[in-house]
């Protein structure tokens, strides 16, 4: 798939049933390995869109990916990036990310963060390969996670 044919816009908040189900089916994969749903499975999608820094990524007409940002002092935070199971591996989330890397850099933001579960090896290794530096790791509301970053390129 060319990921030029993908777009993405806000969520508006009709989009809330179909990001849930679209984050379920992604993570979906982790319930067994984590011994619980991920915590972005258990998130209030409708309460997230109506609090309006969140994205998805369409394709055809269709949601296929999503993600949710938070605006900090001094970083951006991409509190989940999500793309549907039958989309992934053609680089529709390296375009939500630098998505969310262009809207830092309109924040006049530096940095951007993120979190993943410390079982989701798959992640981590992608997110380094994309230049994240992992700065920590601790436990945070039942999960162990790792804290990456990665400074914001100039334009």
């Amino acid at each position: 798939m060319n990921t030029a044919e993908a777009s993405i816009r806000r969520a508006i908040p009709g989009d809330a049933p179909v990001v849930a189900a679209l984050v379920r089916a992604a993570y979906g994969k982790y319930v067994e390995r984590l011994g619980r749903p991920p915590a972005p499975m258990t998130d209030d999608y409708a309460a997230l869109i109506t609090a309006g820094d969140s994205w998805v990524l369409e394709r055809d007409g269709l949601v296929v990916g999503v993600m949710i940002l938070r605006s900090a002092a001094d970083h951006l935070l991409i509190s989940n990036v999500a793309v549907a199971p039958e989309h992934q591996g053609c680089g529709l989330g390296s375009r939500l990310l630098a998505h969310a890397e262009a809207q830092a850099r309109e924040r006049g933001l530096g940095e951007m963060r993120l979190f993943t579960n410390e079982l989701m090896h798959e992640n981590i290794a992608i997110y380094q390969k994309r230049g994240w530096v992992e700065y920590d790791r601790a436990e945070q509301a039942g999960f162990h996670r790792v804290f990456m970053r990665k400074a914001v390129a100039a334009e």
